[in-house]
């Protein structure tokens, strides 16, 4: 099975954010990839709050969304849709509040941070609101703050999904530093790690590889990592580096600087025979 990821460099304009994106995943389609990783914020990068709320669709309905189900439906593929702003409409049919919804006085701008799994069928087979919220100063710059929480609403679900070669495990961004949940994907029976990404460059330099290697060795699964690279709207800059990697920690493709695509095919049953010859996950004790 071959797989790609996205690298992007995504501004607040998202039609034409869109139409990069198309054209990057066409590319990775033209190699042969069936399986397609966008970026964290691939339809939309703002400089402040306001562009953000701005950009919220709501679920089911809107640009990003659309141009997900079409291109997938179009190329054949199965997309992960970086993250998208999405509030859901309110409640569900039992009367419960739902996820990303917007209750009286729970902060009017704020959305979920959405990755949507969408099929060859152009159907939504699984989403996932990120959980990790970054809300950090960034260790030696005074001015690089990030405030995410202040429109973004955290998720509660971990979430793995089955596709025709291969169970999907969902993660953004910030999730890498977290292995709890990577460990609950590994339980949950995850043969593949998506991360759509917008890493910070000073973070980045030190952390970003180290972390996905620690992830994908600790749960014996391949990583598919997609980030955005360069500077963007109000002069935050990104790291790229987007890659893949395999269950033991090997670089199988990179690319550091950018836009563009990467590519490698992963070999699930050399991953089956692995787990079999060293079963560290079924070795875990829970303490």
């Amino acid at each position: 099975m071959k797989v790609a990821a996205v690298q992007m460099t995504s501004t607040r304009e998202v039609a034409a954010n869109l139409r990069e994106a198309g054209r990057l995943v066409a590319e990775a389609a033209a190699q042969g990839a069936k399986l397609v990783v966008l970026p964290e914020n691939f339809s939309f990068l703002g400089a402040t709050d306001a562009d953000r709320v701005a950009a919220i669709e709501r679920s089911g309905d809107g640009p990003a969304q659309q141009f997900l189900a079409e291109t997938a439906e179009s190329l054949g593929l199965w997309i992960v849709g970086g993250t998208i702003p999405i509030r859901d409409a309110g409640r569900d049919a039992g009367g419960r509040a739902m996820q990303g919804a917007i209750a009286d006085g729970d902060g009017a701008g704020r959305a979920s941070s959405r990755s949507l799994l969408v099929g060859p069928d152009g159907r939504v087979a699984a989403h996932y609101d990120k959980i990790h919220l970054f809300d950090v100063d960034i260790p030696g710059r005074a001015t690089e703050r990030y405030s995410e929480s202040a429109t973004t609403l955290a998720g509660t679900r971990v979430v793995a999904a089955s596709t025709p070669f291969a169970r999907i495990g969902m993660t953004v961004c910030y999730d890498i530093r977290f292995p709890a949940l990577f460990h609950r994907l590994s339980v949950l029976g995850t043969d593949v790690v998506v991360v759509p990404a917008a890493f910070t460059v000073p973070t980045g330099e030190v952390h970003w590889r180290p972390l996905l290697q620690a992830r994908a060795i600790e749960s014996l699964v391949y990583v598919v990592a997609a980030g955005q690279w360069g500077e963007h709207a109000g002069g935050r800059k990104t790291y790229g580096h987007s890659l893949i990697l395999g269950p033991w920690g090997e670089l199988l493709a990179e690319l550091p600087a950018g836009p563009g695509v990467v590519c490698a095919d992963l070999d699930m049953i050399r991953l089956a025979e692995l787990r079999q010859r060293f079963p560290t996950v079924a070795h875990r004790r829970e303490l």
